[in-house]
């Protein structure tokens, strides 16, 4: 039986709690098995992953508890619109049958 579990070179997970940052903050990184149970972890909870692996490799040199820096500010809003737009059609769909 062949395995079809994807293994994931980096993962770096984001958090932003406008009430409690000014920036999303990075929450969880790592690589190999650390990558795949970050992933594994979001998707069991329900997040959306976006897979980037340019951008994984910028946010993967921020410390865990740090801000992102302002020169991600945009590509991350833009990440974010993109997140808040699919969970938003994801609601329509499961809310309203």
């Amino acid at each position: 039986m062949e395995d079809k579990t994807v293994k994931h070179d980096k993962a770096v997970a984001l958090l932003y709690d406008k009430e409690k940052s000014d920036a999303p903050r990075v929450v969880a990184s790592g690589r190999g098995y650390v990558a795949d149970k970050i992933i594994e972890t979001a998707r069991e909870a329900g997040i959306h992953i976006q897979e980037d692996p340019d951008l994984v490799e910028l946010l993967a040199k921020i410390p865990v508890g740090d801000e992102i820096p302002v020169e991600l500010y945009q590509t991350i809003a833009e990440v974010l619109a993109f997140v808040y737009q699919v969970n938003d059609k994801y609601r329509e769909k499961y809310e309203h049958g």
